[in-house]
């Protein structure tokens, strides 16, 4: 799972709206109907109606992640007054395992721009400690900050970051990165 450093960088320029720059230190697999997601790659909203199989690297079962996926282009990329919405958010999961051995905060929403290209962000915390769960309240889907919530509950820079690009099914186009 380990990604080129060329590509670490142009993920952390592309989403420096999401996140700081960051060191990559805990592999994250993302599959959505058994096909792993390439950071950058274009998935249309009918690949990504169902939650992802998001699968946590690592050695033991010691450590436990935070999982958020948002969309830092809401409503839409000219005009991101909802930035970001917040479409998953799972806590304490156990490393080497998948998100389902966690604790789901929010409920998977699907994808679902109306205009342009969105970029739909996974952002991956190691916890300082087990039972997050039971701290995190009040998580709205609209103009949450991925930035401020690490800071909140201490969780420091991200470990990972997974992003695809997603358009409605009859969309045109696509992002480019190079």
């Amino acid at each position: 799972m380990p990604r080129p450093a060329n590509q670490a960088l142009v993920i952390q320029r592309f989403l420096s709206d999401v996140v700081d720059s960051f060191a990559p230190t805990t592999p994250m697999s993302i599959s959505y109907n058994n096909k792993t997601v390439i950071s950058g790659e274009d998935l249309r909203t009918p690949a990504v109606v169902n939650p992802p199989v998001v699968q946590i690297g690592g050695t033991s079962f010691r450590s436990f992640y935070t999982l958020v996926m948002v969309d830092p282009d809401a409503p839409t990329p000219t005009n991101p007054t909802m930035r970001e919405y917040l479409h998953w958010m799972v806590t304490d999961i156990p490393e080497t395992t998948t998100a389902n051995f966690g604790n789901e905060i929010i409920p998977y929403e699907s994808p679902r721009p109306t205009s342009g290209i969105h970029r739909m962000v996974f952002v991956l915390f190691q916890q300082q400690s087990r039972n997050m769960a039971r701290s995190v309240t009040n998580q709205c889907r609209p103009n949450f900050n991925t930035r401020q919530f690490g800071e909140m509950y201490n969780l420091g820079s991200p470990t990972t970051v997974v992003y695809f690009n997603c358009q409605r099914e009859r969309g045109s186009g696509g992002r480019r990165f190079t």
